[in-house]
């Protein structure tokens, strides 16, 4: 009986946890809504995608070099901010965290993950992210599983429920 009620306060404490990324009117997110890319500070459309176990992001150009002795990666970032309406065009470079194949209809690729720092709603997040060109693709941003189970439930009949606010978290 004891270990019963000891699971209760715990699911709740854990079902708090997420209720704090749902929307301002209560509401979970939806499987679209404007998202941060930092340090850029470019405003995207993010894709919040359960069927998608890595988040991915656009990234053209991607060359693989040594830097003190560990794999990097260095990438454009060449993206449409939806806020201000103006293309925001960096080069980064990032530590390569692994090697991602994916493998689907049009057979399989490798792809170099890396991690970025994002913000959903009041969320900042450093998550993985795997590099690919999506510029054939309606979102720049896809958050998959990983990513999402920190950020609460989603539902597929909403978007834009929240907008990016991590400006004062960003600076840190």
């Amino acid at each position: 009986m004891a270990s019963r009620l000891l699971t209760v306060p715990a699911a709740l404490l854990l079902s708090l946890t997420a209720l704090s990324s749902l929307a301002a009117d209560g509401t979970p997110l939806g499987w679209v809504e404007r998202g941060l890319i930092l340090p850029e500070q470019v405003t995207v459309k993010f894709k919040l995608d359960t069927g998608a176990l890595t988040s991915s992001m656009h990234a053209e150009d991607v060359d693989y070099f040594e830097k003190d002795g560990d794999k990097w990666v260095r990438f454009d970032l060449d993206l449409k901010d939806v806020e201000h309406d103006k293309l925001v065009k960096s080069r980064i470079e990032r530590k390569l965290q692994r090697e991602l194949t994916v493998r689907g209809a049009g057979g399989k690729e490798d792809r170099p993950v890396v991690l970025m720092k994002v913000c959903v709603g009041d969320r900042l997040l450093e998550e993985e992210f795997s590099l690919r060109d999506r510029d054939e693709m309606n979102y720049p941003v896809l958050l998959g599983r990983r990513t999402l189970e920190k950020l609460g439930p989603v539902d597929s009949a909403r978007t834009f429920t929240i907008e990016p606010n991590c400006s004062e978290l960003a600076n840190r």
